[in-house]
């Protein structure tokens, strides 16, 4: 594992060997230049901050090409245009990023798969995702199986891949990690980005750290360590995925906890990806203790248990999730800053206020505008996982905040069961 705060070297064209058929051009020499494509897949709030980061580094570094295409799921504004159109004219993302420039050579694209179309910047390259080596996907988790399965066939067979989301898919085999589902349905390594990184304050270029969690190909972290890493966002690498996807999906949940603790504890948790989306999933929780303004002692206190069990959990599906991961911004600092400022301890906040009377789905569309509700959904699938496989009453915050969600418990029911004591310990 890479020292909490290890410095990686300047981009340089020695340290790896490039593979033959890498993406290139010929310079005016006739030599070949080999250069890395970039398409971010997703456009919402986070996907439009990442592509704005990726596209300040990749006109700095040249091992890449200028150009960073993102796909957008295409949508007509009230004006009438395509979103698509507004981005590309103005470099803007009006609706899911408004007033933030994304840099002139970031390219909206509304067609996922077809290579046929060509946009020009500084030179012709093929949209979408066919001819990109290094694939950015940041979207809602939901919608991910989806997006694999029409991409299967059509993606390098050299590319690599990292996911920037926070969620997991659960199966009838069982849970399901969303790097893993990227690479067994494109058959492409895949790296996870995590971390205490609320996007709005990211955009506006206020400091902020995350996490890279990687397997074995180190070469490979420290690439996309270069490509996100900025003055105002500082990017560790660590080798482990799984502990890293984790927190930041378990943190939503104890987000939700902190505005709103018992209806997410029955929507469960869907161990498939890392110890980062545990984390996600955590912070979600705490909106149900912000709505029923129960003080910063409790909730402090939930953040404390719903963390434990965010550990806990990670390390039962997952033996070689490390504790030290835990530590990095993917861990504790993102369960803080989620249960502090995210979307979905707000949503879970308006929840507990409201007594549970208005759905989830209601206050979703109402106060997100466009942009989806993690933390519920992650709930739901955790509680899957632990009903499944017999461990409810080891986690009782999890189950908890499920049941506040689904109206079979009200929102003050999160701080009586947090009061229970799990009879596992993995520590």
């Amino acid at each position: 594992m890479a020292p909490a705060f290890e410095q990686v070297p300047e981009d340089t064209e020695t340290q790896t060997e490039t593979p033959h058929n890498a993406p290139h051009t010929v310079n005016n020499d006739g030599q070949v230049d080999y250069k890395s494509r970039v398409t971010v897949v997703g456009s919402g709030n986070w996907g439009s901050v990442a592509a704005k980061l990726i596209a300040s580094n990749t006109l700095k570094l040249n091992s890449f090409h200028d150009e960073v295409r993102m796909w957008v799921f295409e949508e007509t504004l009230q004006s009438g245009e395509k979103l698509t159109e507004v981005i590309n004219r103005i470099n803007e993302n009006v609706k899911y990023l408004p007033g933030i420039k994304l840099g002139k050579n970031v390219i909206a694209d509304p067609d996922l798969e077809n290579a046929d179309v060509h946009f020009v910047y500084g030179e012709t390259g093929n949209c979408a995702v066919k001819d990109a080596n290094m694939l950015v996907f940041v979207t809602p988790h939901q919608f991910m199986e989806g997006i694999c399965k029409r991409l299967v066939g059509k993606v390098r067979e050299d590319a690599e891949a990292i996911s920037l989301i926070k969620g997991m898919e659960v199966k009838m085999e069982g849970p399901c990690m969303i790097s893993t589902l990227i690479s067994e349905h494109l058959g492409i390594n895949c790296s996870v980005l995590m971390g205490a990184n609320i996007a709005n304050e990211i955009a506006v270029e206020k400091f902020s750290e995350a996490t890279v969690g990687y397997r074995d190909k180190r070469e490979i972290a420290e690439q996309w360590v270069r490509l996100f890493s900025t003055p105002y966002f500082l990017v560790t690498p660590v080798q482990d995925v799984e502990g890293v996807e984790l927190c930041g999906t378990l943190k939503n949940v104890v987000a939700i906890a902190a505005g709103k603790v018992a209806v997410m504890s029955k929507f469960g948790f869907h161990p498939c990806n890392s110890a980062c989306e545990l984390n996600q999933s955590y912070y979600q929780m705490l909106g149900f203790v912000d709505g029923l303004d129960m003080g910063n002692n409790t909730k402090a206190a939930i953040m404390r248990i719903g963390l434990r069990e965010m550990i806990a959990f990670s390390k039962l599906l997952f033996s070689s999730v490390r504790d030290s991961t835990f530590f990095e911004s993917c861990g504790v600092a993102d369960v803080i800053t989620t249960c502090l400022g995210g979307r979905n301890r707000k949503v879970a906040e308006a929840f507990a206020k409201n007594g549970g009377k208005r759905s989830f789905d209601e206050l979703e569309a109402e106060m997100l505008q466009g942009q989806k509700l993690q933390g519920v959904s992650t709930a739901r699938e955790v509680y899957e996982v632990l009903s499944h496989r017999g461990w409810l009453e080891l986690f009782p915050l999890f189950a908890t905040v499920h049941e506040i969600c689904v109206g079979h418990l009200p929102p003050s029911a999160i701080v009586e069961h947090s009061e229970q004591k799990p009879k596992l310990s993995v520590f």
